[in-house]
C-alpha cells in the first residue's frame, strides 16, 4: 500500500509522454498516472490512457478535478501554445509547463532570435522574411550552405539545411509560395550555417532558477551517416563524451541563464522544461533552437539517467522550492523505429512484435490497437532504449533487440551514438 494516494495527469500521446508517465508511475508516492490522449502501447507499463484530446482544455480540466489530480504535466508544444497552462491555472489546478506567452520561445523562431539578440546569447546570424523574392535574393547574396526555417511549428520538419543555393530557393518556394506548413511557414528565418557537433541541453526552470539536466545528442537525419531529410528525431544517446564539460558549463552560463533573465525582463517569466538545441562551434556553444518542453527522443535517454524522483522535482518546482536532482553515470541509447516513407508519406498498419525483455525499455508513439495487437499508425512508431556502463554496451543491447524486426514496413538507423565512439 502506498502511503500517499497521488494521482497525476500527463498531456500528450507520444514516446516522450510514455517515458515521462512511466518514470512518474515508478515513484512510491504515485498510485495512478493518466495520459491524455496517450496511446495503447502505454498500457503495457500500467499507464491509464484517457480519451480526451489535447486541445479539449475544458474536458481535461474537468477530468483533473473529478480525479483529484495532484498536478498535470504537459508533454507537447501545441497545448502549451494553445494556453493549456493558463486555463488550468485559471481553474485553480496545478500544472507544470510554460504559459502561452512564455511558450512563444518555441512557437516563433523570430521571437526566439529577437530574445537572443537582446540578451546577447550566442546564435547564428539570421534574417526573417515573408516575401519570397526578398528571401531568394538574400540567400543568393549569402551563398550556401545555409539554413531555412519555418517561423512557426512544423513537427520538427520545418528546417532545411540547404547545401546549394538551388536547394535553398526550392525550400523557400515550398514554404512561402506553396505554404508547405500553412501559417507556420508564412514567415521564414534564414540562418548562417554553423559548423560543429550538435547537443541538447535541457533544464528544469522556475523563474530565474535553472537546474540543468545531463546533455544528450539527437540524430535528426532519417538515414545512417546523417543522410536523408530532417525528421523529428531518429534516436538519441547520453552522455555525449565528445562535448567537454567546460562547453556545457559555458552553455549554462551564456545561454540558459540569460534566456530566463530575458524572459523575466519581457514580462513572461518561464516555468517548465527549457530545451536548448546547441552546436559546439570553435567559438563556443551557439543556439540552433529553443523548445518549451522535453525533446523527443532525448527524454527517453535523459530520464534513464535520472536517479532522483521526477515527481519530487516537479512537486518542489510547483511551490518554488529547490529540488534535489541526481544523475547516474550510466550511458543510455535510444533508437527510433519509424514507418517506411517517414518523414514523407509513410506506411501504416505494420504489425509490431513484442519487444519486451529485461535488457531494454520500449516507449510507444504512433501506434493503435487492432484485435489486441499493436500496429503502426504514425511516422515515428516506437523507441527502444537500453542503458549500460558504456555507450557501446547500451548500443549492443538495443540493436540485439531490434535485430528481429521485419523491416519491410519499418526502418531504423543502425548508427545511433556512433559519433561518441569515433
Amino acid at each position: 500500500m502506498k502511503e500517499i494516494e497521488m494521482k497525476l495527469l500527463v498531456i500528450g500521446s507520444g514516446g516522450r509522454e510514455h517515458a515521462l508517465a512511466k518514470k512518474m508511475l515508478a515513484d512510491d508516492k504515485v498510485t495512478t498516472v493518466f495520459c491524455a490522449k496517450g496511446n495503447p502501447g502505454m498500457k503495457q507499463d500500467g499507464i491509464e490512457i484517457v480519451d480526451i484530446a489535447e486541445d479539449d482544455h475544458e474536458s481535461l480540466i474537468q477530468f483533473a478535478k473529478d480525479q483529484a489530480i495532484a498536478w498535470t504535466f504537459v508533454g507537447p508544444e501545441i497545448p502549451l501554445l494553445n494556453g493549456i497552462v493558463d486555463d488550468f491555472e485559471a481553474a485553480g489546478l496545478a500544472i507544470f509547463g510554460p504559459n502561452k506567452a512564455a511558450a512563444l520561445i518555441e512557437g516563433s523562431k523570430e521571437f526566439a532570435k529577437e530574445l537572443m539578440t537582446t540578451m546577447k546569447i550566442p546564435t547564428a546570424n539570421y534574417a526573417t522574411f515573408s516575401d519570397f523574392e526578398a528571401a531568394k535574393a538574400y540567400c543568393i547574396e549569402q551563398g550556401a550552405p545555409i539554413v531555412i526555417k519555418a517561423d512557426g511549428l512544423a513537427a520538427g520538419k520545418g528546417v532545411v539545411v540547404a547545401q546549394t543555393e538551388e536547394e535553398a530557393i526550392e525550400a523557400l518556394y515550398e514554404m512561402l509560395e506553396e505554404q508547405k506548413f500553412g501559417a507556420s511557414s508564412a514567415r521564414v528565418v534564414i540562418e548562417e550555417f554553423l559548423v560543429g557537433e550538435e547537443f541538447s541541453l535541457l533544464a528544469f526552470v522556475d523563474g530565474e532558477n535553472v537546474y540543468p539536466m545531463v546533455i544528450a545528442q539527437d540524430h535528426k537525419r532519417a538515414y545512417d551517416c546523417d543522410a536523408g531529410p530532417n525528421t523529428g528525431g531518429m534516436g538519441a544517446y547520453s552522455p555525449v563524451p565528445q562535448i567537454p564539460d567546460s562547453m556545457v558549463v559555458q552553455a549554462v552560463e551564456e545561454v540558459l541563464h540569460p534566456t530566463v533573465q530575458g524572459m523575466i525582463q519581457r514580462g513572461t517569466p518561464y516555468r517548465g522544461i527549457l530545451y536548448a538545441g546547441l552546436i559546439a562551434t570553435v567559438e563556443g556553444p551557439k543556439v540552433i533552437e529553443f523548445n518549451a518542453r522535453f525533446g523527443d527522443p532525448e527524454t527517453q535517454v535523459v530520464l534513464a539517467r535520472l536517479e532522483s524522483s521526477l515527481v519530487d522535482i516537479i512537486t518542489a518546482l510547483l511551490v518554488h522550492e529547490t529540488p534535489e536532482i541526481k544523475w547516474n553515470e550510466q550511458a543510455s541509447v535510444g533508437v527510433v523505429v519509424a514507418a517506411q516513407g517517414y518523414p514523407g508519406d509513410y506506411v501504416k498498419g505494420a504489425v509490431l512484435p513484442d519487444f519486451s525483455n529485461e535488457e531494454t525499455s520500449v516507449f510507444y508513439a504512433g501506434v493503435v490497437e487492432e484485435n489486441q495487437t499493436l500496429v503502426s499508425q504514425g511516422g515515428r512508431v516506437l523507441l527502444v532504449e537500453a542503458n549500460a556502463p558504456t555507450i557501446a554496451q547500451a548500443q549492443e543491447k538495443v540493436y540485439q533487440t531490434l535485430a528481429t524486426l521485419d523491416t519491410d514496413q519499418l526502418f531504423y538507423r543502425s548508427d545511433i551514438g556512433y559519433k561518441a565512439l569515433k
